[in-house]
């Protein structure tokens, strides 16, 4: 689609709309609900202040891959209708939102995404889209998003629609890529990141055509062209008007690159920051005009790094936005979390804006780390230090099983005390920080982590301290255990671990770990000090790995 086929009429009047009320003042204009400006958001303070014990963020490939049948109750029935009665107050319901401009809702601004391709590939392994459904749906006089929405007022749920504000799934070279770049970019290879080469034609989808960038996917638009934030302000716009949503969230860490300077490894410039911004002015005042007519206000959520100065360096003038009152929920974090949840909280209460850790999946390929935090406890730890950071609920990403207990517990320290949790020094990974910013890493990450992906050297008669944080004091009955993996070590007897100052008895081997028993008054809620000493004349050199601290109760759970 040409960016001169978007409809910007109600663009053009939220303008208006900005002249006459005034950016932040209070207004007498009416609605046809007869709601003033003022009142409206009054309105929307109040419902963003609601509380969400857990929001779930669905990337809504139901349609895509699971269905038999273009059925509601089917769709359903995937991930959402087991979720009644659990701790989830809110839904974000992405419609697959790939390449940019895909969508399984029912769009004329942007691209129905409704092939049936199942290309042979041997890592295509769920019968490509064969299954795709959201044409039928569609054709039905319905789609995924109507009947999402729908469901959720019926039951009392938040219902906002999310959008991947640069989803570049299309760049990766896996089986789905060329179906995953949508006609936007195919007509319109000047609003990448990454330029065609010399010779290559308008239209490929291939890798090998263009000029790939350091930072993230080659194929991310570049949002210093006027035409890409108009298309991307029109999504909203389109779905605000012909959806009864709650809210919207622009997603920015799927995929965190927005303009060509950080795709190829500088900051973004003034300028670029002061386009995105007046792009997310205009969401928020499209927001307003429609909240108007309709006489309910629309929320607006974000999900980006947990860094002002990350995000600044990505082209995201976040806490600008704040100060401008333009967003009303933030979710933080992703493939990578910089500072500790407490950053978060401070910037966002200091404005009113609602904060939300986004607990998203370990990806570190060490099996045997990934798994202690993949599991229950490894969830339950994490939730429970934010929630003691301060945090207004939990935000779950890729998280898709709706019996899984997480649903149930997450959102609610009571329902997490005298639970099994497992605290490690970090879910996510760091490497992958760089992937994304130039020496990101070194410039925004400001935790301590100790994992595969950075283990921490042991040298004898150098101590080694390590914070570690704990979000609940171990109840009546636990039973406290610290696990060290350690490379090089011939003997357990050859460290010596000390816990807020009180030294450990000698560890036992156990598999790969060396574990300790801890009283549990020991622990403490907040950072707990942990030392690690390879005694002095040892004649080795070793490397701590990991290191799990479990708390266990005698009842399974």
């Amino acid at each position: 689609m040409r960016h001169h086929d978007i409809p910007l009429g109600g663009l053009v009047f939220a303008a208006m709309v900005a002249v006459l009320c005034g950016g932040c003042g209070t207004a007498v204009r009416k609605g046809a609900k007869g709601m003033t400006l003022a009142e409206l958001r009054e309105a929307r303070t109040k419902a963003a202040h609601r509380k969400r014990r857990i929001i779930f963020n669905n990337d809504g490939n139901e349609p895509v891959y699971f269905l038999d049948e273009a059925m509601p109750e089917a769709l359903l029935a995937c991930r959402t209708t087991p979720l009644l009665g659990s701790q989830v107050d809110s839904i974000f319901y992405c419609t697959w939102s790939s390449g940019f401009s895909f969508f399984t809702h029912n769009t004329k601004v942007g691209q129905v995404f409704d092939t049936t391709a199942n290309p042979k590939h041997p890592a295509n392994k769920r019968n490509g889209f064969a299954k795709n459904k959201t044409r039928a749906f569609i054709d039905k006089g319905t789609d995924p998003l109507k009947i999402m929405v729908e469901f959720c007022h019926k039951h009392g749920i938040e219902s906002f629609w999310s959008f991947r504000m640069n989803d570049t799934h299309d760049a990766w070279g896996s089986w789905y890529g060329e179906h995953l770049f949508p006609d936007v970019k195919k007509k319109h290879p000047e609003w990448l990141v990454s330029p065609l080469k010399k010779g290559a034609k308008p239209g490929t989808t291939s890798v090998k055509d263009y000029e790939r960038s350091k930072h993230g996917g080659w194929s991310a638009m570049d949002f210093n062209h006027k035409e890409v934030r108009d298309l991307a302000v029109a999504f909203f716009e389109e779905v605000c008007e012909n959806y009864d949503v709650d809210g919207i969230e622009l997603d920015f860490f799927r995929h965190p690159v927005y303009f060509k300077n950080p795709a190829w490894g500088k900051n973004a410039t003034k300028a670029e920051l002061d386009k995105m911004t007046s792009m997310v002015r205009r969401v928020r005042r499209m927001t307003e005009r429609v909240g108007l007519k309709r006489g309910r206000p629309i929320l607006v959520g974000v999900r980006l790094p947990d860094s002002v100065d990350h995000c600044r360096a990505m082209g995201l003038d976040i806490e600008r936005w704040m100060q401008e009152g333009l967003i009303d929920i933030m979710a933080c974090s992703g493939y990578f979390r910089l500072n500790p949840w407490e950053t978060s909280v401070a910037l966002g209460h200091k404005y009113g804006v609602m904060v939300y850790p986004s607990l998203s999946e370990t990806r570190l390929r060490d099996r045997q780390a990934a798994r202690a935090r993949s599991s229950l406890p490894g969830y339950r730890a994490r939730a429970a230090n934010a929630l003691a950071a301060g945090v207004d609920g939990i935000y779950l990403f890729n998280s898709f099983n709706p019996r899984s207990p997480l649903w149930r517990e997450l959102g609610d320290p009571k329902t997490l005390a005298g639970r099994d949790k497992v605290y490690t020094t970090g879910a996510r990974g760091v490497q992958v920080i760089n992937s994304w910013m130039a020496n990101g890493e070194k410039r925004f990450h400001t935790r301590q982590i100790v994992s595969p992906e950075r283990p921490m050297a042991l040298e004898p008669g150098k101590a080694q301290k390590i914070g570690l944080r704990v979000g609940q004091q171990p109840a009546k009955g636990a039973t406290v255990t610290l696990q060290l993996r350690v490379n090089g070590l011939p003997d357990p007897a050859a460290l010596t671990v000390s816990l807020n100052g009180k030294r450990l008895a000698t560890g036992a081997k156990a598999k790969t770990m060396v574990e300790y028993a801890v009283s549990p008054t020991l622990v403490t809620l907040g950072t707990n000090q942990i030392e690690v000493l390879l005694k002095p004349g040892a004649k080795t050199k070793a490397s701590l790995v990991d290191l799990l601290l479990w708390v266990r109760y005698a009842k399974k759970n």
